[in-house]
């Protein structure tokens, strides 16, 4: 028997891809991503969405598994604004936390089905909460709290066999980058599942565990300035270091001083 390859899950035609030292960001809206994921209501494994930052492209440049966890999603959104200058025109910003708003709001006309998987005790449960008080008929199929250690073989099989039982529509992963992205990759074809989506911080946010940038900062380009001054001890290696790193890789790209290969 032969193995099922990505194209024999995927839909037809998706989005074009723009190459930012070796991560293909899929071009998009905000409204046809959303679109996009509402429309694998009943379907099975249609794949992965990642969310792409300049932090993830930096991340990926340093492990090839993350930047093939990236080239072989349905999906990388720009969620970052420096992704989004560098697209052609017409593409927007699609925020991991603006998009599970959009996916969880217009998802209701049709029973669209979430399981929400990630996030530190709790926050996974109150999350789902949140958002169904919010979306009045937000079908909520369960919720994990995975442990911060990889998760063991019993563990991964018991957790499959929830996923086969309910069968949720979209998986929510908010583990972070790189580790939801390496997740995801691996275990998207073992689900019952429609499609896993890595949102990260979506959920610390949007349970209201951690405060958010406001709209005008976070469409400047400065949410990583807000972050680091609220996060410093946490994520201040992050944008002090990767921030300038992606830069160096952007301009040695464009001027031809490093080839990346376009794997997508």
């Amino acid at each position: 028997m032969v193995a099922p390859s990505l194209s024999d899950f995927l839909p037809a035609d998706p989005p074009a891809r723009t190459h930012v030292a070796g991560v293909g960001v899929s071009q998009l809206t905000l409204a046809r991503a959303r679109d996009l994921i509402v429309g694998v209501r009943g379907c099975l494994r249609r794949g992965y969405v990642c969310l792409a930052t300049a932090h993830g492209v930096v991340e990926a440049g340093r492990d090839p598994a993350l930047r093939r966890a990236f080239n072989g999603s349905w999906l990388t959104t720009p969620d970052g604004m420096p992704l989004v200058w560098l697209s052609p025109a017409g593409v927007e910003r699609v925020y991991g936390p603006d998009l599970m708003l959009a996916v969880c709001d217009a998802g209701r006309a049709s029973g669209l089905t979430h399981y929400f998987f990630g996030g530190g005790e709790g926050v996974a449960g109150e999350l789902a909460a949140r958002l169904q008080g919010k979306f009045p008929g937000l079908q909520v199929a369960g919720c994990c709290t995975p442990p911060y250690r990889p998760m063991t073989t019993a563990e991964l099989a018991a957790w499959r066999a929830e996923v086969a039982r309910v069968r949720p529509d979209v998986i929510w992963v908010g583990l972070g980058t790189p580790k939801q992205e390496l997740f995801m990759a691996e275990q998207w074809r073992t689900l019952d599942a429609g499609v896993l989506i890595g949102v990260g911080a979506a959920f610390d946010f949007h349970s209201g565990r951690v405060a958010q940038a406001p709209r005008w900062i976070r469409g400047a380009g400065f949410e990583w300035l807000f972050r680091l001054v609220t996060e410093p001890r946490r994520l201040g290696a992050r944008y002090l270091l990767n921030n300038p790193a992606f830069i160096l890789a952007v301009l040695a790209q464009r001027t031809g001083l490093k080839k990346y290969p376009a794997e997508f």
